[in-house]
């Protein structure tokens, strides 16, 4: 959720019953709904937020989503609490993901990716292929380094033990990991991240990196070029353990 003390947004609503009371508890009035993609978890809660609270919603062009909305695609433009929000088309996990990006907001810019880009990783690909998913990071990945990684699950840990099998001789990484634990044995939450971190820890950013090309050839070795060491990469994070 997003607010300027009067108004809010929340994003990716899988479930109401938390909205309405973050709202209630502030005392805000609920303006907008972004959606990044059509999956349950981040839909299930939009249609009852939008019948108490009146509240628009936005979300991908090209997903099956919770009518009435307002389609948006790339590079379109929604404003909301006095804020320009940037549309991008992701595709990889669903067929129509987007993000959403707001450059001009205090301390730093804002990026709601919901299951495209995680902290030390990504997505599953059940729609999209390994070439669309190593783009729509790539376009992540070239935003600002201070941008705030604003995604939609706490999967940091797991996806950091992954991490560190990929590329175990990455300090960034290994001080990274402990001070996740150390979060996460206080049950805090991890997020945002950013993306100046996540290139120097997240695998799924760091494909053209030695060490990690060296890791995935040696797990499947008919990764060759980027986009096949970017499917094996995805495919050894699928089975690990």
């Amino acid at each position: 959720m997003l607010h300027d003390g009067q108004f809010a947004l929340v994003v990716d609503p899988g479930d109401a019953q938390p909205v309405f009371e973050a709202l209630q508890q502030s005392g805000l009035q609920l303006a907008a709904i972004l959606v990044t993609h059509h999956h349950p978890d981040h839909t299930a809660g939009v249609a009852a937020l939008r019948q108490a609270t009146g509240a628009r919603v936005f979300g991908p062009a090209r997903e099956i989503m919770p009518e009435p909305l307002t389609r948006l695609g790339a590079g379109e433009r929604l404003h909301c609490l006095g804020l320009s929000f940037e549309v991008i088309e992701v595709p990889g996990h669903t067929a129509g993901h987007i993000a959403y990006y707001c450059a001009e907001i205090g301390p730093a810019p804002l990026l709601f990716c919901g299951d495209t880009l995680f902290s030390g990783g990504c997505g599953r690909l059940f729609e999209g292929s390994p070439a669309q998913m190593l783009a729509s990071l790539q376009k992540l990945a070239a935003l600002p380094d201070a941008t705030r990684v604003c995604c939609a699950h706490e999967y940091t840990l797991g996806n950091l033990k992954f991490a560190c099998a990929v590329e175990p001789g990455n300090a960034v990484l290994t001080t990274y990991r402990e001070a996740v634990q150390a979060l996460r044995v206080q049950q805090q939450v991890t997020l945002p991240s950013t993306l100046l971190l996540e290139r120097q820890i997240n695998p799924f950013l760091r494909t053209r990196e030695a060490a990690v090309i060296e890791a995935v050839q040696a797990h499947c070795a008919s990764a060759s070029d980027e986009v096949s060491t970017f499917a094996a990469l995805r495919q050894w994070k699928n089975e690990f353990r």
